[in-house]
């Protein structure tokens, strides 16, 4: 099926406290892992969390390094004032995490990453260049990129049925949000022409599960 983009940012109140109070924590966890599989060295001790929505990976990532620097940003405000809140009950964190309110494309990116981690971002853009431009503009030389984002089914009817497999249960705004975002995803072809088009062409790209992209590798 044809990709049809969605609103870029999630900025509904409604929208953000049905995020905030999803128990996301399984996959969340699963996706820390990954990266520490991948990376066994770690992100190094600069990372930047695109797309971070109330910090659930963000915090995740100050927890697994206790040496790192863990920068959160985000377009949506509803979302970072979750983030910054959650961030208040961490006081041991607040000095090497922080949240920032950004949108792509921008030349205030924080610049030298050693570490470069984006989770369910990429659909929502309606320029998916903007996100493998802000890597490269954040990443300092060596920096290792993790993303993972879903990636688009065949038909509206493999949608609705990823919908009924996953979040049949869920609050009605999630599940919207979740079709939605089936449908605004990429392949993994367009996502290797992204990459190809901004000279990334050493990131990998591969298929997981039944609905996911994981987009990985070390820059030169």
């Amino acid at each position: 099926m044809q990709r049809t983009p969605e609103p870029e940012l999630m900025d509904a109140p409604e929208q953000a406290s049905a995020y905030a109070a999803a128990d996301f924590s399984a996959g969340d966890q699963a996706l820390i892992e990954r990266i520490q599989a991948l990376f066994p060295s770690g992100l190094g001790p600069r990372v930047l969390d695109l797309g971070c929505g109330p910090g659930n990976i963000s915090f995740r990532l100050a927890l697994a390094d206790s040496a790192a620097e863990v920068i959160g940003l985000d377009g949506a405000p509803a979302m970072l004032q979750l983030a910054q809140q959650s961030l208040e009950k961490e006081p041991a964190l607040a000095k090497r995490l922080s949240f920032v309110c950004l949108c792509l494309p921008s030349l205030a990116l924080p610049k030298g990453c050693s570490g470069l981690v984006s989770n369910s971002l990429l659909h929502h853009l309606h320029d998916p260049l903007v996100l493998w431009q802000a890597i490269a503009q954040a990443a300092a030389p060596g920096a290792r990129v993790y993303v993972k984002d879903l990636r688009r089914p065949p038909s509206p009817e493999a949608a609705e049925q990823l919908r009924q497999r996953y979040l049949a249960d869920a609050p009605a705004v999630l599940q919207h949000d979740y079709l939605a975002s089936l449908h605004a995803a990429f392949t993994a072809a367009e996502v290797e022409q992204q990459l190809h088009r901004c000279g990334l062409d050493q990131l990998q790209v591969a298929e997981v599960d039944d609905r996911y992209l994981e987009i990985w590798g070390q820059l030169p």
